[in-house]
């Protein structure tokens, strides 16, 4: 063989591997969305994740299938004293992970790789030496690092805007188009515009409800100061362009803000 034929020969062996594995990724994947949680299991998950038995039969049921999908495909390690991340907790993580997959286009979280688990919330520091409490990150590398006491209180109470799963892994589906910017993937340019109003009119209602002192869903630290300041531009070591975002009690209002800053600039340009 002359040495372009054994080039040729080697590239498409190549790509026949790579065919065979997306091949063999696919029929997994429809044995696993196939498969169903137990009644014990189901349960057991409501327990802790108590919008898992609020929800309709047909979102229950896909949402069951995404769930092996994610068990099966990323690992999950146990940091900080946790002895073993348990089928329970994979299963509540899961849940909590796969319901923002829902009816929605999707690759099941394909950048993601691992979930660290802590037993509650730990000590980090970040690229400056600085020390910090926190209670979840989200690598743009591929990791979510979790505290599950702060995976179990967001299950139970989903009104007080501070899920901690949701939250990180909703950073996991922002980063996924490698853009950290807070705007979802859509179809057209016209679809953004409509986007972007219906954005700004909601993000208007909810900062003046804010400003007048009224409970809402998702938390007073995702406004800004005042509705009458019009947010800062985001300085270069704002966390959407640092290889990770963390959410800690006492930081997580300022990176929020900070976050629907560059939100807002990303919209103007949209208009």
């Amino acid at each position: 063989m002359t040495g372009g034929q054994i080039v040729l020969t080697v590239v498409g062996l190549v790509a026949l591997g790579l065919v065979a594995r997306a091949l063999v990724i696919q029929f997994r994947r429809r044995q696993w969305l196939a498969m169903r949680l137990t009644e014990e299991q189901r349960k057991a998950v409501a327990a802790d994740f108590r919008m898992f038995s609020r929800l309709p039969d047909s979102v229950r049921e896909e949402l069951e299938g995404l769930m092996h999908v994610f068990i099966h495909e990323k690992s999950f390690e146990a940091c900080g004293g946790l002895e073993a991340v348990t089928g329970h907790m994979k299963r509540v993580i899961a849940a909590q992970a796969c319901l923002l997959l829902v009816n929605r286009k999707h690759n099941h979280y394909r950048k993601l790789r691992s979930i660290l688990l802590y037993p509650t919330a730990y000590r980090a520091r970040d690229e400056y030496g600085e020390e910090s409490v926190r209670l979840g990150e989200s690598w743009q590398s591929g990791s979510v690092v979790l505290a599950w006491d702060s995976v179990i209180a967001g299950g139970h109470n989903g009104g007080d805007g501070h899920h901690v799963s949701l939250h990180e892994f909703a950073h996991q589906l922002d980063q996924d188009d490698g853009a950290a910017d807070g705007v979802p993937e859509l179809p057209t340019r016209g679809s953004y515009r409509a986007w972007s109003h219906a954005f700004s009119t909601a993000y208007g209602r909810f900062t003046r409800k804010v400003e007048r002192g009224k409970r809402t869903a998702i938390g007073a630290a995702s406004a800004p100061p005042s509705t009458n300041t019009e947010p800062p531009t985001p300085p270069s070591s704002s966390p959407w362009q640092q290889k990770r975002f963390t959410r800690s009690p006492n930081s997580s209002g300022k990176n929020t803000r900070m976050f629907t800053s560059n939100l807002k600039t990303t919209i103007e340009s949209i208009r």
